[in-house]
């Protein structure tokens, strides 16, 4: 169990936003213009932090994103008007264009990009990116936001470049996220989905918007409930003297937790992941861990979707988001359970195996970076396949339903250096 550590103040690193030689503002995930770099802290500077202003006031001027979109805007029309064939080159954002080594800890783009020229066959797709970019200069202009479906349905004003569905509309605002290099909520687009629960040792300290006085949150005081963690992060503060942060995949594992104040009892921060954590979540988690030096363990179902989409989304980012993974990860996290040798040393209940699990664990072994790394993993997965089942979470519950507190976890972390990595 790791040392109790004094309470004290998290930090966040800045960067500098140097000048291109275009004259053009570099879009590295940073704090504003002007501002330096704080050495303090590991966590990388997130990104630039919201000008302020009212809803509707005009603020261009002061947003790098809007001034680079608005020149790409401009190179574009210029190649139109004389004559050339414009284009646009995204990262591609795949499992196959991404690196993975446990130095740099998160998947990491090769380099390879899809190209987007103007012809016949793309011109609607390429003025779906065009009128994206218009709709997210609009919203940076204007100090406002629009979820990821009011994207969607604001695209039916466009006529003919109009999305039929979501999917198609999300794909085209990554492809501007990745252009640009920057996250989603740096061009005013913000997710649908909340981004996680918080309960136990921990003081959050945040601002109110009207007034900039400092608020402080306090996560053991929400009785049955839990704080919501907000679409931004950056600029939270926190204060802790927890010994680890246990993420947690089910909302119904999660309450049973808070229920009995199992923070209390292990001296911890209990974090509800959701599913597949949200940006926001792997942010906060991130930042929390860096800034007080905490471990982070990983509790999920026993199966290869909690395996190869929750918890590596969580540690190393996945391949979709590769160009802001260094940002959205978790390095430190270590997964606690359900492991397939759990299943066996706890004689759980278990459900056979679907053939998308098999399919989803085959894959894993054959393209996944980051399993491919570890022996260690494959050789989980490999039980797992040979096995022929999984198991959820809640299976503790057949030795009784306080089990998960009095026995697994404790048994559990007592042996941290058994964790898979």
């Amino acid at each position: 169990m790791a040392k109790k550590k004094t309470i004290k103040k998290a930090t966040t690193k800045k960067k500098v936003v140097k000048k291109l030689d275009t004259g053009q503002a570099e879009l590295g995930f940073g704090a504003p213009t002007g501002t330096t770099t704080d050495k303090a802290s590991d966590t990388p500077a997130g990104p630039p932090r919201t000008q302020s202003g009212a809803t509707g006031k005009a603020r261009s001027t002061f947003s790098p994103v809007a001034r680079r979109i608005r020149t790409e805007s401009k190179l574009i029309r210029q190649k139109i008007l004389l004559g050339d064939k414009p284009s646009m080159k995204f990262p591609l954002r795949s499992l196959a264009n991404v690196t993975y080594s446990s130095s740099t800890g998160y998947f990491k783009l090769k380099g390879k990009k899809k190209e987007r020229t103007l012809t016949v066959n793309t011109v609607k797709t390429f003025a779906q990116t065009l009128k994206m970019m218009s709709l997210s200069k609009e919203l940076i202009d204007t100090d406002d936001i629009a979820t990821k479906r009011e994207a969607y349905y604001v695209s039916k004003n466009w006529e003919e470049a109009r999305f039929k569905e979501q999917p198609e509309s999300d794909t085209v605002m990554e492809d501007v996220e990745a252009f640009f290099g920057v996250n989603r909520e740096q061009l005013g687009f913000v997710p649908e989905e909340k981004g996680g629960d918080v309960a136990g040792r921990l003081v959050v300290i945040d601002q109110d918007r009207d007034t900039d006085e400092k608020l402080r949150i306090d996560c053991t005081r929400f009785g049955s409930g839990a704080y919501s963690i907000p679409i931004s992060v950056e600029e939270l503060e926190f204060e802790t003297d927890a010994q680890f942060i246990l993420c947690i995949e089910t909302a119904g594992m999660f309450q049973r937790l808070v229920k009995h104040n199992y923070w209390r009892t292990a001296n911890c921060i209990l974090i509800s992941l959701g599913g597949v954590p949200t940006r926001a979540c792997r942010r906060f988690v991130r930042r929390l861990a860096d800034s007080h030096g905490l471990p982070v363990y990983v509790f999920v179902d026993g199966d290869p979707y909690g395996y190869s989409n929750i918890y590596r989304t969580l540690k190393v980012g996945s391949g979709n988001a590769a160009h802001l993974n260094e940002f959205f990860c978790v390095p430190q996290s270590h997964l606690l359970g359900i492991t397939p040798q759990d299943i066996i040393d706890y004689q759980l209940p278990t459900h056979p195996l679907k053939d998308v699990d098999v399919k989803r664990a085959r894959d894993a072994l054959k393209n996944d970076p980051f399993i491919l790394h570890y022996k260690a993993w494959q050789r989980a997965l490999e039980q797992m396949i040979k096995m022929g089942v999984r198991a959820e979470q809640q299976a503790l519950a057949k030795h009784g339903l306080n089990y998960v507190i009095e026995e697994y976890l404790p048994q559990k972390l007592a042996h941290v250096g058994r964790f898979l990595p």
